[in-house]
């Protein structure tokens, strides 16, 4: 059965909408308008009543003080005193239907459903509203004026001059390097993304299985790599280009070869050395994430599952598990295209900048030598679109996979 088709509103019925609408929303402002005057005319009046109470109480009050013993003056203060709270009542009322608070609940009843829910679940905005802020100011932003300032010539000394798609045809036709980084970003990329993503879920689930006290030595034994502060001082020191290096002098040592190799200046070997570091050290927040995402499954499922028919472990961690840390996968998967992306201490700090024939030269190394050196600063932001753009399309690919997941 067909779904029915909205009918398309002709241009006279839009503009017939239009104008319903116009009117029924100065129809509300002259309601509330005069929903207005009539409180504030209300409010006046009991004010004056509860001025008049006031003295009353007072006057009252003195009686009591000078005659406390007089129980006929207490009951009468005690009935008097019921009617100056109810006028005090009613002034809370009246002064409520002023508020900010009561406005915002007669607008969000006139809305749609949409705001109906924003008002009713207005605390948990007020909440995030912090983080929402920061969000917008260190993230939001920078990203639309790096997207403006892409179309213009800035060089932090003269005002930004517009150029239109002069940055984007100078770095897909001229830009040489930009080309080379490109590729070797994506070699980068599409080795260590998918192997560490997959080797950090590997160990979580393995480790996962350990007993707590073994668990979390061995979550910091693999953890750790991530968090070392000079340790590409030892990958140096492994990839030596003299015999002290504990690479050649182990080829050295079983007659792989006979004279030490220069590993860091050679652009065919750079290129993996980068790679072998870079997977070293990704066992980072996604591992933390997937042994967290582990840890929070229901067992009560993998007995239910048993019931089901599933047989081995590898049914249980395609039917039951993986479903279950989906947001934990996410996280992960993120995390993993940003940082394979986004490679550039590595290279830096083992093949140097620029490197040999720009053998490990990626987009974020070409983005730090226009934007922090030469101050091109236009040119620079075309770069990070650039970037960004493949980033969120690699977000979405990989967010379709992670759908499938468990089917």
């Amino acid at each position: 059965m067909q779904r029915n088709k909205k009918k398309k509103l002709t241009k006279e019925e839009k503009i017939a909408l239009r104008a319903a609408i116009k009117a029924k929303k100065a129809q509300w402002r002259e309601e509330d308008k005069l929903f207005d005057q009539e409180t504030r005319e209300r409010l006046e009046d009991i004010k004056k009543e509860l001025a008049e109470s006031k003295l009353v109480k007072a006057e009252f009050l003195k009686k009591l003080k000078e005659d406390p013993k007089n129980q006929e003056l207490k009951e009468e203060y005690i009935e008097f005193n019921k009617k100056h709270e109810h006028i005090l009542q009613r002034y809370r009322i009246e002064k409520n239907r002023l508020s900010l608070g009561y406005k915002l609940d007669r607008f969000s009843k006139r809305g749609g459903r949409l705001r109906r829910e924003l008002y009713i679940n207005r605390q948990y905005y007020y909440l995030v509203a912090p983080y929402t802020f920061l969000f917008l100011v260190f993230t939001v932003i920078p990203v639309i004026m790096s997207l403006i300032i892409s179309f213009t010539y800035f060089n932090l000394l003269e005002l930004p001059r517009f150029v239109a798609w002069e940055n984007y045809m100078r770095l897909f036709i001229d830009d040489k390097i930009f080309v080379i980084a490109v590729r070797n970003t994506l070699i980068l990329a599409v080795i260590t993304g998918p192997i560490s993503y997959i080797a950090a879920f590997v160990f979580a689930w393995l480790i996962n299985e350990l007993r707590p006290k073994l668990r979390a030595f061995m979550t910091l034994i693999f953890y750790a790599p991530s968090i070392s502060g000079n340790v590409y001082l030892v990958w140096k020191l492994i990839f030596s280009s003299d015999i002290y290096g504990y690479a050649n002098a182990f080829l050295i040592k079983w007659g792989f070869i006979n004279e030490p190799i220069t590993w860091l200046q050679e652009p065919k070997y750079i290129l993996a050395i980068v790679i072998v570091v870079q997977l070293w050290l990704s066992l980072g927040v996604s591992f933390l994430a997937f042994i967290a995402g582990l840890q929070n499954v229901n067992r009560e499922l993998y007995e239910a599952g048993a019931v089901d028919g599933i047989k081995n472990r590898w049914q249980e961690l395609w039917y039951i598990t993986l479903p279950q840390m989906k947001s934990q996968l996410m996280f992960g998967a993120v995390m993993q295209i940003t940082s394979s992306l986004s490679i550039a201490e590595v290279t830096t700090n083992i093949a140097g900048f620029p490197s040999i024939e720009y053998s490990a030269h990626t987009i974020i190394n070409h983005l730090t030598d226009y934007g922090t050196l030469r101050l091109e600063m236009g040119y620079a932001s075309a770069i990070a679109t650039i970037l960004f753009i493949v980033m969120i399309v690699a977000n979405v690919l990989v967010r379709k996979i992670l759908r499938r997941v468990g089917n």
